[in-house]
């Protein structure tokens, strides 16, 4: 289906035409009627299905339309990445029509919340908000939400991991009970349905691909131990010049400062990204990366859903994350619109578990390829029986020191963190 099906006013279209728009997602075909007819929804839909897309159209066209008076539109996301990705998602869609927005995050400069409580009070067409720093200004009394139309809650199932229930429900409490409620979320899980059925009224659902993976992306996993996976990075990232722009994933944010270092060392120009650094930073950080200034960005999962980075070539889990939901949106960030790339897990004795419950999750068999020859052998994959039962990787041969490796390093964190952002950490 062509977005020229429908009837955008022509602002919109045009818009539409100057980014290249022209056929809809699967996402955007079935919650966009929904939407148009002014329905409450409920969408389940992987990152980088085009859902961003799928709600902010049919929004900025009634806006385009009416040109009301005051906060039409409410959006909450879960981190300031996907709010800051979300506001230039409507620059970019609202240019020719002139809706105005605002991002309203924590972590920046007395002069952005100034700026925030006059969007605020005065009223911005469209407010994008994570829930921590959209309580604090609701707190302080001077939020006017009476012009309130649409609520959507973008990357819902992640809000309620990072403990925002509470802070949702409370934000709910102050728009007006005559809305258009929309929410987006990666998978549906039982406190999704409870959130929906407390502020969403007489939904309609769509469901897109559930937890699956996208089919152009290679998907390959070593077997390691931990001391061998800094050196299995280097010798896996050595001479590879075809690599354009590669996003490390670690779950254990003190991982990150030392992958940058060692990068570094090697000549990669290398950043690292994770919740100790200022929002400037961050942001900082993630321009250089998206402008391909940085060719390697070694993160937490902080920016593992939401971030719309194209062009990825090659995405690495350094740890295999603990919620299969998160693997599939980490390697989401690496082919996409149509494009191919590569994901490749570092799996350790000790996440053998884990990874089997996403083998389950995405329904497949993930090859695993040997080690490099000059490498001691790694541990065995048998998530059941325990490695001294499981099978090696075809071409490993035993070792009287499996530990042992002419590379690697002999440092082994086995305590892990985790790295998990609670609460109001990741805003």
């Amino acid at each position: 289906m062509k977005f020229k099906e429908f009837d955008f006013v022509p602002e919109i279209m045009e818009g539409l035409e100057s980014m290249g728009f022209e056929e809809c997602t699967p996402v955007q075909e079935l919650a966009m009627p929904v939407i148009w007819k002014g329905n409450d929804l409920i969408a389940c839909a992987q990152t980088g299905t085009g859902k961003t897309a799928a709600y902010l159209l049919p929004v900025l066209n009634r806006i385009t339309r009416t040109k009301s008076q005051g906060i039409n539109t409410l959006i909450i996301a879960p981190t300031r990445e996907l709010v800051l990705q979300i506001d230039q998602q409507i620059e970019g869609f609202s240019y020719f029509c002139g809706a105005t927005s605002l991002a309203v995050y924590g972590g920046g400069e007395g002069a952005a919340f100034d700026q925030q409580k006059a969007a605020l009070i005065q009223g911005a067409d469209i407010i994008v908000a994570t829930p921590g720093r959209l309580l604090s200004h609701i707190n302080l009394k001077y939020s006017d939400f009476s012009t309130i139309k649409h609520l959507i809650l973008d990357e819902a199932d992640r809000m309620l991991d990072m403990g925002f229930f509470d802070d949702i429900m409370r934000i709910v409490r102050e728009l007006p009970a005559a809305r258009q409620t929309l929410m987006f979320s990666a998978t549906m899980p039982s406190k999704i349905r409870k959130l929906a059925e407390g502020i969403l009224n007489k939904p309609e659902s769509v469901s897109i691909a559930i937890s699956k993976p996208a089919e152009n992306i290679i998907q390959a996993a070593y077997m390691v131990y931990e001391n061998q996976k800094v050196a299995l990075v280097k010798s896996l990232l050595k001479g590879k010049t075809d690599y354009k722009s590669v996003l490390i994933f670690t779950s254990r944010k003190i991982n990150v400062n030392g992958l940058v270092r060692e990068l570094r060392r090697m000549g990669f120009s290398a950043d690292g990204m994770l919740s100790d650094l200022e929002q400037k930073e961050r942001e900082e950080v993630m321009l250089r990366f998206k402008n391909r200034e940085t060719q390697i960005l070694v993160a937490t999962d902080i920016v593992a859903r939401g971030i719309d980075i194209d062009g990825i070539d090659l995405v690495m889990n350094y740890d295999v994350p603990r919620d299969p939901e998160d693997y599939v949106h980490r390697i989401g960030r690496t082919a996409r619109a149509q494009s191919s790339g590569v994901a490749i897990t570092l799996i350790s004795d000790v996440d053998q578990h884990n990874f089997k419950k996403i083998e389950e999750l995405i329904e497949r068999d993930i090859i695993k390829i040997p080690l490099p020859p000059d490498f001691a052998e790694g541990p065995l994959y048998n998530p059941v029986a325990g490695r001294q039962f499981g099978r090696r990787p075809f071409g490993n041969k035993p070792n009287n020191n499996p530990r042992s490796g002419s590379i690697t390093k002999k440092k082994d964190f086995r305590h892990r963190d985790r790295g998990t952002h609670q609460g109001h950490q990741a805003e």
